[in-house]
C-alpha cells in the first residue's frame, strides 16, 4: 500500500513523550517507556514514521502562526486554521474506530487563512490519495477564483513561504529509495533518494527519526554538489488529549538565509469533522463551526 511522509506538517507531527528539540536533531530526547526495541527494517521505519506523522486521530483543527523572515530580516505574519479529515476503516464501524489502528487510509486537508487582510478568506485544500497523484486547490478570494494546483508545482513555495506545496500534502514514499545510513541512540537516520531527479530540485534528503516515537525531528535536504540548501526542524513538542503534538518548527533556505517559522495552538483532536466540508463549496463558503 501506498503511504505518504511529510516535513511539517501543517498537518502535525507526532512524538511520544512531550519533549522540547532546539538547536539539532542530536538534542536529546526525553526517555519513553516503551516495550524493548526490536529491530526493524528500513520499510517498517519508514511506514511507523508516515502513521505516526499522520494517522493518530482519526480528524483534528489547529491554529497556525506563520512567521516569515527574509535574507535580510525582514518579517511577514500569516495565521490559518487546518482541519484534518482521515478516512475510516471499512473493517470497522465508524464508532469502533481505534486511535492506534494501523489502518492508514485517503486524508482530506483544509486550510483557511485568517490573517493579513490580504489572504483573509484564502483556503488550500487537499485530497491525498494513496495510488495517485493528490488532488490541491487554492481558493483566492479576490478574484472569486478557485485554481487547481497541479503535480508540477507541488515544489515551489507554499504561499509565499519557505514551505512547498509538497511539504504540506506529504511526499510519496514510492518516489524515493530508503537507506538507513546511521542509528544512534535516539535517532535513525534515513537517506531518501529520488526514482526520478528529474521532477524535483534536490538530489537527496536525510531524515533524522526518534527511534522510541517515530517523529521526524529534522529534515535536510541535499543538492548535486552534496551541499545541504534547506532544512526542517522540530523545535517543541507538548502532550495534547494524550497526543504528543508538535507545537514549534521551522523551515530555513541555507542559501538565503531566509526561514519560516510555524507555531500551533488551540489544537483539538477527534472532534467529529464531516468529510462534507472538504469540497469545492466550502471554498466558497467556509464552514465556520470548524474554524472557530
Amino acid at each position: 500500500m501506498t503511504v505518504r511522509i511529510s516535513l511539517i506538517i501543517l498537518m502535525w507531527l507526532w512524538s511520544l513523550g512531550g519533549y522540547a528539540i532546539s538547536g539539532s536533531a542530536a538534542a536529546k530526547a526525553a526517555d519513553v517507556k516503551t516495550p524493548e526495541e526490536k529491530i526493524l527494517s528500513v520499510d517498517q521505519i519508514v511506514n511507523k514514521t508516515n502513521y505516526v506523522a499522520y494517522y493518530e486521530g482519526i480528524d483534528g483543527r489547529a491554529r497556525v502562526k506563520m512567521t516569515i523572515t527574509d535574507s535580510q530580516g525582514r518579517q511577514r505574519n500569516r495565521e490559518l486554521t487546518i482541519l484534518r479529515w482521515d478516512q475510516h476503516d471499512p473493517n470497522l464501524p465508524k464508532k469502533e474506530q481505534r486511535k492506534d489502528s494501523s489502518f492508514c487510509g485517503e486524508q482530506k486537508i483544509y486550510a483557511f487563512f485568517n490573517r493579513p487582510a490580504d489572504v483573509y478568506k484564502t483556503v488550500f485544500m487537499v485530497w491525498k490519495h494513496l495510488d495517485k497523484d493528490d488532488d490541491r486547490w487554492m481558493y483566492l478570494p479576490a478574484l472569486d477564483l478557485v485554481k487547481r494546483i497541479s503535480a508540477t508545482d507541488k515544489r515551489t513555495s507554499f504561499v509565499g513561504t519557505h514551505f512547498f506545496y509538497e511539504d504540506v500534502s506529504g511526499r510519496n514514499i514510492n518516489d524515493d529509495v530508503h537507506e538507513l545510513i546511521k542509528t544512534t541512540k535516539d535517532y535513525y537516520v534515513l537517506k531518501n533518494t529520488p526514482k526520478d531527479p528529474k521532477i524535483v530540485e534536490f538530489a537527496y534528503f536525510e531524515m533524522w527519526i526518534h527511534r522510541k516515537s517515530f517523529v521526524v525531528v529534522k529534515t535536510d535536504y541535499y543538492n548535486n554538489q552534496n551541499k545541504k540548501y534547506r532544512s526542517y526542524e522540530a523545535l517543541e513538542v507538548k502532550q495534547i488529549q494524550g497526543y504528543p503534538t508538535v507545537t514549534k518548527s521551522i523551515m530555513t533556505d541555507l542559501r538565503t538565509k531566509g526561514n519560516t517559522l510555524l507555531e500551533y495552538s488551540d489544537v483539538k483532536y477527534d472532534i467529529g469533522i464531516p468529510e462534507s466540508i472538504f469540497t469545492e463549496r466550502y471554498l466558497r463558503k467556509p464552514a465556520k463551526k470548524y474554524l472557530r
